[in-house]
């Protein structure tokens, strides 16, 4: 049997990545961030990406790393507060973004991982998070649906992959 261990992060994304991909990255806040494989997407240079995570990371830790080349398209996050090059880009209509409260980016990303393609969550509703989405009424309270997350690639940060 062939090993499944690899060296670096780029022999274990070779073949793997593809302009315009989906992909969901682990950490939190910018403790567990996957940085290997953010480097090796980065050094593919890999474009037009949506990337999940709670956070955009900063101007060059983190996911900040792939705003810094423009390799970003869409940023659904939780936090994107302290990245000034996130915000430059956002500003200026070169970056999109999708907000989602933490508890349901993190609902989404298990949701997608179990093939269950939605949810509803009261979490959002009423606010800019709710524009949309379809609301459904059950026992008298509105609910919001959301759709969960199927990423292409998920990348997290580990001792050995």
């Amino acid at each position: 049997m062939a090993s499944k261990i690899y060296k670096t992060a780029a022999d274990a994304l070779d073949g793997v990545l593809f302009d315009g991909m989906t992909i969901a990255a682990g950490g939190f806040g910018l403790c567990g961030i996957p940085e290997l494989s953010i480097a090796a997407i980065r050094e593919a240079g890999t474009k037009d990406l949506t990337v999940y995570s709670n956070n955009a990371g900063v101007d060059e830790f983190g996911l900040g790393v792939l705003l810094q080349t423009k390799q970003v398209k869409k940023m659904c996050s939780s936090y994107v507060g302290e990245n000034a090059e996130f915000m430059r880009q956002y500003l200026s209509g070169e970056l999109e973004l999708e907000f989602n409260p933490q508890g349901t980016l993190a609902e989404r990303m298990r949701a997608g991982g179990a093939g269950i393609p939605g949810f509803y969550t009261k979490t959002g509703v009423g606010t800019l998070v709710a524009e949309g989405k379809e609301e459904k009424v059950f026992n008298g309270e509105t609910y919001i649906l959301e759709e969960g997350i199927f990423a292409d690639l998920a990348i997290v940060k580990a001792w050995k992959a």
